[in-house]
């Protein structure tokens, strides 16, 4: 499939507030600062409109302070389950969620991250696309960030029910400033490229748990739609704008 989106795809926009105090990452997004903080639209199929609304729900909130990044996630999920538990294992073999973000918007010199249900995180940096002869640098780590997830059910029990699974992701500015290419941590009005795809395979239950099944091509469902099934394309981003305001306050 081409590397060509739609023009018609308009990328998403959120404003990112100030947090209104520490935030603790423990995965349990019941800190004030998330309670008050806005969620993005429903995320929808990496292509958009042209394939189905996904039948899990997700949405993302963002904040800042002078020090970090955060980002979190709530996904609904009924059988949680993943196998991936090294650091820098290639975690979309598990249902995952991935953070892409790209401080000065240039589509080059940007970060990924991404983590699984068992908490395990694989974190690469990009020069380029690779469908501009980039190569990921995959020794390459956020030094310093901090992750969290919960489960509200079980993980890898087939006989069960789950509800689903949340995230949180506090990222130092200081891990970002090198390659950032602009002001980190950004000024009140700075605009960065941001995205999230979560992905979601298929699988078969078993007695023990859960086997994906092989051949069967993964869900990718984002929250500003790519236009095409690659996240790669740092130009169909989501634009986050940083605010002054802090969250929840009688300015926002």
């Amino acid at each position: 499939m081409p590397d060509t989106p739609s023009p018609d795809i308009v990328p998403k926009r959120y404003i990112c507030y100030r947090a209104c105090g520490p935030i603790i990452i423990d995965g349990h997004l019941n800190d004030p600062s998330w309670i008050r903080a806005p969620r993005t639209d429903l995320f929808v199929d990496i292509e958009g409109d042209l394939k189905p609304i996904p039948r899990f729900g997700t949405r993302a909130m963002m904040l800042w302070d002078d020090d970090y990044f955060y980002v979190a996630a709530d996904m609904e999920e009924p059988d949680v389950w993943g196998t991936l538990t090294k650091r820098d294992s290639v975690i979309c073999q598990d249902n995952d969620f991935e953070v892409f973000i790209d401080p000065d918007g240039d589509t080059n010199h940007y970060m990924e991250f991404e983590i699984n249900p068992l908490n395990t995180v694989w974190d690469l940096y990009l020069p380029k696309p690779y469908n501009k002869g980039g190569k990921a640098d995959h020794d390459w780590d956020f030094i310093g960030v901090k992750h969290a997830v919960q489960i509200d059910g079980t993980v890898n029990c087939s006989h069960d029910t789950d509800h689903g699974w949340t995230v949180e992701m506090a990222f130092p500015w200081t891990s970002m400033e090198a390659y950032a290419g602009t002001a980190c941590p950004p000024k009140s009005g700075d605009e960065w490229r941001v995205n999230f795809s979560r992905v979601e395979w298929q699988f078969d239950r078993v007695q023990d748990g859960y086997i994906k099944k092989e051949g069967v091509p993964c869900d990718n469902w984002v929250w500003s739609p790519q236009g095409v099934v690659n996240m790669h394309v740092p130009e169909m981003w989501g634009y986050v704008d940083f605010s002054d305001t802090v969250v929840g306050t009688a300015e926002m």
